[in-house]
């Protein structure tokens, strides 16, 4: 008796279907491991990684500070997030030397995203914070293992120009009560601020102004004529000491309080329905706005150390970092341009430096900590403007407005939706803009008319308008993409062409500026040959690319064109055209002699088009 078909079953579908899950989960297996830059490191290496993280703590202190009260969060989140992402997005990205944390442009993004929804400093604030860390890192790490490194280059850097121009503002715009010792709307419009300071201008505290302009001027001094030293970290000394010799109390100048020395808290992201709805519009725009900081910085650093990066590697390791955060009291993170610009002139070699940083990072906090008691918030407010002043990239201002007008208006687009809209919807706008001056470039090939030049041995086609064409033959080239977006815009030029010169019946199109054609663009083509031969005339193709050609044998569209309308070689091409589609009488009496073959249209014919093709080969060869 046969066993039952279940036993069958059991014993050799259920392997197959294992070996077909461990199959497709293998991809995501190896995009989740650690990259293999584990061999490269020695003694030698060990050692200036070491030196990197020191220097690196040093810098990374006071921007903790600074960006968690751009975040609108208690001090002490700041260097939360310098400690546990860095580690994480060093260990599983693809850079040796992006160094991640907590930055300026994510901080304003944190604080304009929940603002609106709980006071600032709050513990519910800070509880939204962690959370938005945890959905933001989950978006990051879901495009990572998607490959969707590539999606980054459509955010131009027009937008993250025009984008950090604006935060800069905001930035030194929520810093103006702390530096002038005034009493404004926190989370106010960034118009009602301004009109709030310029109404209160008379209650300025000249005191905590002195003391907030030391800070700026002390750090400006240090980074001119000592740039090896931490000059934010000693501006905050100066203006302390300065604060202090005027006397606190006496004149109403605020401190910051005593930042709690010891490692994270252990923290766990609220997950509930609830606060996903509220918060994933913003933690998309996050996960964007951070994943092009990254990437662009690891990139720009690339170029000098010759090290190749991977977007999507990069992706997966700003999502676990940001993950990972979100479970040691960590908001936001993404890559430094400051730190890892330090990280790498202080002589990193391998994603160790990462490590050592946030090591010394905890040493230094419990050593110092207390000492931020003493710390006015006009010098952290000094430190700020420094900080929002760097982020204005007057440099790539001046040559996106100098070269490019599309450029120049994506910029300004969001840049004024930065300071007037929504952040997260500010990088939509730019993205979207982006996008859409890209589709509309795209889908508006150039239709160039070509003829040849009697000035080159071999006529090569050239775009002189002041040249004589031939009176039989229209000769033009497509400069893009073929595509349902662009086949309109190409069909209506072709239109015009054949209204405006109907006595050039044949139409020869130069394909080597088409890279990509979809059904609809072969159907565009077909439908020009059609109307061609309606007029007693054809339509021919020359030099298409083989992709092309693929897609024309797969919808059966070139049968409708003609396999024989089709040409590789020039020569052939318009030797074939004029022998076999010109009018004769016509070429006899023209006298233009546009082409090398108008003088020889008469000889006897060749026995094939075969021998003709070998005859070009061999003149190719020799």
């Amino acid at each position: 008796m046969p066993p039952p078909v279940s036993s069958q079953k059991s014993t050799t579908d259920e392997p197959q279907i294992m070996a077909t899950k461990s199959s497709t989960l293998l991809p995501f297996i190896k995009r989740l491991s650690l990259p293999n830059w584990f061999k490269i490191v020695n003694r030698k290496n060990v050692s200036k990684d070491f030196l990197a993280g020191l220097t690196g703590a040093v810098v990374v202190l006071p921007q903790g500070v600074a960006f968690s009260a751009i975040a609108g969060l208690p001090p002490q989140y700041g260097l939360y997030t310098a400690m546990v992402p860095p580690i994480v997005a060093a260990l599983f990205g693809s850079s040796f030397h992006l160094i991640s944390g907590p930055t300026t442009a994510i901080s304003i993004v944190v604080f304009s995203t929940l603002a609106p929804l709980v006071a600032p400093g709050s513990p519910e604030f800070v509880a939204m914070a962690i959370t938005l860390a945890f959905l933001v890192g989950f978006f990051q790490l879901a495009m990572g293992l998607a490959r969707m490194g590539g999606v980054i280059n459509f955010v131009s850097h027009s937008v993250v120009v025009g984008f950090t121009c604006g935060a800069a503002i905001l930035i030194a715009t929520s810093q103006l009560k702390h530096l002038f010792g005034l009493e404004l709307p926190r989370g106010a419009a960034f118009l009602h601020t301004w009109i709030t300071l310029f109404k209160s201008f008379m209650d300025i505290n000249p005191y905590v102004l002195t003391v907030g302009l030391i800070t700026l001027l002390s750090s400006i001094i240090i980074r001119r004529f000592w740039p090896f030293l931490p000059n934010m970290l000693l501006g905050m000394v100066a203006g302390s000491l300065l604060a202090a010799w005027f006397g606190v109390e006496e004149h109403n100048i605020a401190l910051v309080g005593e930042i709690p020395a010891g490692l994270p808290p252990i923290s766990m992201p609220d997950l509930s329905f609830y606060m996903i709805r509220e918060l994933s519009s913003g933690a998309l725009a996050i996960a964007l706005l951070g994943l092009v900081e990254a990437v662009s910085i690891a990139r720009s650093v690339s170029l000098q150390s010759g090290q190749r990066i991977k977007g999507s590697r990069e992706f997966v390791g700003q999502g676990l970092a940001n993950i990972t955060g979100s479970f040691f009291s960590a908001y936001p993170s993404s890559g430094s341009f400051t730190r890892t610009g330090v990280n790498y002139k202080a002589g990193a070699q391998t994603p160790l430096a990462a490590v050592f940083a946030a090591f010394f990072l905890v040493v230094i906090i419990l050593l110092v900590a207390p000492y931020a008691a003493y710390l006015p918030m006009a010098a952290m407010a000094g430190v700020i403007l420094q900080v929002a002043y760097n982020l204005i990239d007057v440099k790539h201002i001046r040559k996106i407005i100098k070269s490019t007008t599309p450029g120049t208006a994506v910029m300004t687009v969001t840049f004024l939706s930065t300071l007037f809209l929504e952040l997260e919807f500010a990088i939509y706008v730019g993205v979207m803009l982006s996008l859409s001056l890209y589709l509309n470039r795209t889908s508006q090939p150039k239709v160039v008319s070509i003829v040849p030049d009697p000035n080159s041995p071999w006529r090569r086609f050239v775009t002189d308008k002041s040249l004589q064409e031939c009176p039989q033959l229209k000769i033009v080239r497509i400069d893009g993409s073929l595509y349902f977006g662009s086949v309109g815009h190409v069909e209506t030029l072709l239109r015009k062409i054949r209204e405006k010169e109907p006595e050039r019946k044949n139409l020869l199109i130069v394909g080597s500026g088409v890279n990509f054609i979809d059904l609809a663009g072969a159907e565009m083509l077909r439908h020009e040959s059609d109307q061609r031969r309606k007029l007693g005339g054809n339509l021919f193709l020359f030099d298409i690319k083989d992709q092309v050609c693929q897609m024309f044998q797969r919808s059966g569209i070139i049968d409708r064109i003609g396999q024989d309308h089709v040409f590789q070689s020039k020569r052939f091409a318009v030797k074939t055209i004029l022998r076999e589609y010109h009018d004769k009488k016509q070429c006899d009496v023209c006298l233009h002699k546009v082409f090398l073959e108008c003088n020889k249209h008469q000889e006897p014919k060749v026995k094939n088009r075969d021998e003709l093709e070998e005859d070009w080969k061999k003149i190719l060869l020799e």
